[in-house]
């Protein structure tokens, strides 16, 4: 399948010198949940302004559903929904008119009942009279959704989208997105809430210095970078590992009441039932036993890391 967001060769660099990225080439598919993750200055925010028109590229390509953003710039904005960062409204503007204007701007014919729909889905309903100076910074952010979908886009970024919200409101984006994707649009999320990403993304890309560092399934990524611990708590306590068990790379901790044995995401289970063994022929029993894994957010600062 082609993808809906196609990246190639891109690259910036303002008129100080500044190379704010760096050969960027990425494919988003039709219908994913795609998170791009990283620091502040890695570039994200500009890969999306020129995604979708705001800021021009030096080198490269973009197309969106096989329209390139330079030469049919109207077509392949109108596919293209953005929730930036910041809180830019029209203060004095009611929630209900700002958000249709915001529609009519792509030339959309007037449709009460789709953004009666928006409003509806984004709790903003009640609120629809209402001066968006009258409502709170949660709010606000709501009318920002409420303003990209508001032209019917195919893809949607959401620049940080929850950014200094209440955890209500982050419940209520995460149940929006699920289903804006059941209904086709694609989502490109941008977010320092790795949990966020965790919970919600198809696919992880990590930008750091203006390049991509790696596009991966999130699955995948966790199983392959992702480290995992099994603590033993002993039935009695070592001093030391034995030296027959030395290969395992076992630590003693909490006074040598447990050993902890840590090992890569993809391992097999052939490695710890191996251990197992030899922790019987050596005579060191346990009382129980427990797992733990590492997070997106373990393996995203552990890349970020390798990288300086």
């Amino acid at each position: 399948m082609q993808p809906i967001v196609s990246v190639t060769n891109l690259s910036k660099t303002y008129a100080t010198g500044f190379h704010a990225l760096k050969n960027i080439n990425l494919a988003i598919n039709r219908g994913e949940i795609f998170a791009l993750l990283g620091p502040n200055g890695a570039g994200k925010t500009t890969l999306i302004s020129i995604i979708c028109g705001i800021v021009n590229a030096s080198v490269g390509s973009v197309m969106v559903d096989g329209r390139d953003i330079a030469t049919d710039y109207r077509g392949a904005r109108s596919l293209i929904g953005l929730v930036p960062q910041e809180l830019t409204t029209d203060s004095f503007e009611t929630v209900w008119a700002t958000v249709s204007f915001s529609r009519g701007l792509f030339g959309k014919p007037k449709n009460p009942a789709y953004i009666e729909k928006v409003l509806r889905d984004l709790s903003l309903w009640e609120k629809r009279d209402n001066k968006i100076i009258t409502l709170s910074g949660g709010m606000k952010r709501r009318v920002l959704i409420a303003k990209a979908l508001s032209h019917e886009p195919r893809v949607l970024f959401l620049d940080e989208p929850t950014a200094g919200v209440d955890v209500e409101l982050r419940r209520d984006m995460w149940k929006l997105v699920r289903s804006l994707t059941a209904s086709g649009v694609t989502i490109i999320l941008t977010t320092h809430y790795i949990d966020e990403a965790e919970e919600m993304a198809d696919r992880i890309g990590v930008i750091n210095a203006g390049e991509i560092m790696l596009v991966e399934e999130k699955t995948e990524l966790m199983r392959k970078l992702g480290k995992k611990q099994l603590t033993l708590q002993l039935e009695s306590s070592l001093e030391a590992v034995p030296a027959a068990l030395a290969g395992y790379g076992l630590d003693v901790a909490k006074g040598g009441n447990e050993l902890i044995y840590t090992y890569e995401g993809d391992g097999g289970r052939t490695d710890i039932i191996a251990l197992l063994k030899a922790l019987d022929d050596a005579g060191i029993r346990f009382k129980d036993l427990h797992t733990t894994q590492s997070s997106l957010e373990d393996i995203f600062v552990s890349l970020l890391r390798g990288n300086q």
